[in-house]
């Protein structure tokens, strides 16, 4: 009997510490080189809807600079305790100008290609100068999202606080998201 019951708690000893290595590579691996986030409101329609779940990738910027119509994760610079998923529109150094629902950069005469918005904006925006190291965002469904034209803290996103570049949506179903 006594070996029988070694054998069992070898087993079970041996279970525990796989189980316990992948608890801990889970957690670093959530904390260090993804984000899985929740998507928390209706702004990014159609390209993302609300409660989609989506993998944003924190490695995407460690030997890069984000690139306009990025999907990026960050906290919401007036609630820092919710993650927004939002477009990356201008980039820093450069001047936004919104004029009836088109995007313009640097007063160039073609708008902001806009074949993923889902809606217009009404109204005119800006100009907004995005000061060194930040960025400019919008949603994709313009009418319905809090962004960089209805921060109340500031227009902007520090690039510091860029969590990651949204790579994946695995809820409902799998969609690629890196090249929308």
């Amino acid at each position: 009997m006594p070996s029988v019951r070694n054998e069992l708690l070898k087993d079970a000893l041996s279970w525990g510490k796989t189980i316990l290595f992948a608890v801990v590579f889970a957690l670093l691996f959530n904390r260090f080189v993804i984000v899985n986030a929740r998507v928390p409101s209706g702004s990014m329609e159609a390209t993302i809807r609300t409660n989609d779940r989506i993998i944003a990738n924190r490695l995407s910027y460690m030997f890069s600079d984000p690139t306009r119509f990025d999907i990026v994760v960050f906290p919401s610079p007036d609630r820092p305790d919710q993650l927004n998923v939002k477009r990356i529109i201008g980039l820093p150094g450069e001047t936004v100008n919104i004029v009836d629902g088109l995007v313009f950069i640097n007063d160039e005469p073609r708008p902001l290609r806009h074949d993923f918005v889902l809606g217009g904006i009404s109204g005119n925006f800006g100009p907004f100068e995005v000061p060194d190291g930040h960025y400019f965002m919008l949603g994709d469904h313009r009418e319905d999202s809090v962004d960089s034209r209805r921060w109340q803290t500031t227009p902007f996103v520090c690039g510091t606080d860029i969590l990651g570049r949204v790579v994946l949506r695995y809820f409902p179903g799998f969609r690629n998201l890196r090249n929308t």
